[in-house]
């Protein structure tokens, strides 16, 4: 497994780097077709945060995009917070994955997923900040939400598989998940 490690705001030392890369190639173990993990390491300038430094880790698996990201006091227990959390959301994955293949059904996940594109918006376009783009591939309304799961986001923006049409599913305050669907 290739992994990515940089820092916005903070001086990455080879030891942090070397236990950075040593502690997600281990937590990514569960998957043997895992392919690479970004992990960043950001400090916060604000005095009044309490969690100053945090740490992102971004992998893939399984065609599957896992986010996870946590905040402490230190780098090395940020780190350890966030290697925990993306263990559990592989070993959840993989659980799900397991699931669905025993139970028989052709709901198989989509093979692969191409990375995600993003483009920084211009200085005097104060209106969109940054755009997002990715290939869309049809799905299911559950395989869209493993997938807003994963990724850790509040919305999820899909192809429909069954209706071929785009589909929204959001996760509502009450922590259950909402979907939109054009008429």
């Amino acid at each position: 497994m290739e992994v990515r490690v940089h820092g916005t705001n903070v001086q990455l030392t080879d030891g942090l780097t070397a236990l950075a890369e040593e502690k997600v190639a281990h937590a990514a173990r569960v998957f043997e077709d895992a392919r690479f993990a970004d992990v960043e390491f950001s400090e916060e300038t604000n005095p009044r945060i309490s969690d100053r430094y945090r740490v992102e880790i971004t992998g893939t698996a399984a065609g599957q995009t896992v986010r996870v990201e946590a905040s402490e006091l230190d780098e090395r227990a940020a780190l350890d917070v966030a290697v925990d959390k993306f263990e559990r959301q592989l070993r959840r994955l993989k659980e799900r994955l397991i699931d669905r293949s025993r139970k028989g059904a052709d709901k198989a996940l989509n093979a692969d997923s191409p990375g995600v594109e993003e483009d920084s918006g211009t200085a005097d376009d104060t209106r969109i900040a940054r755009v997002k783009r990715f290939a869309v591939k049809p799905m299911t309304p559950e395989e869209a939400a493993l997938q807003m799961d994963l990724l850790g986001h509040g919305f999820f923006l899909f192809l429909n598989g069954e209706t071929d049409r785009y589909s929204v599913l959001y996760r509502r305050r009450d922590g259950s998940l909402g979907l939109i669907e054009p008429q």
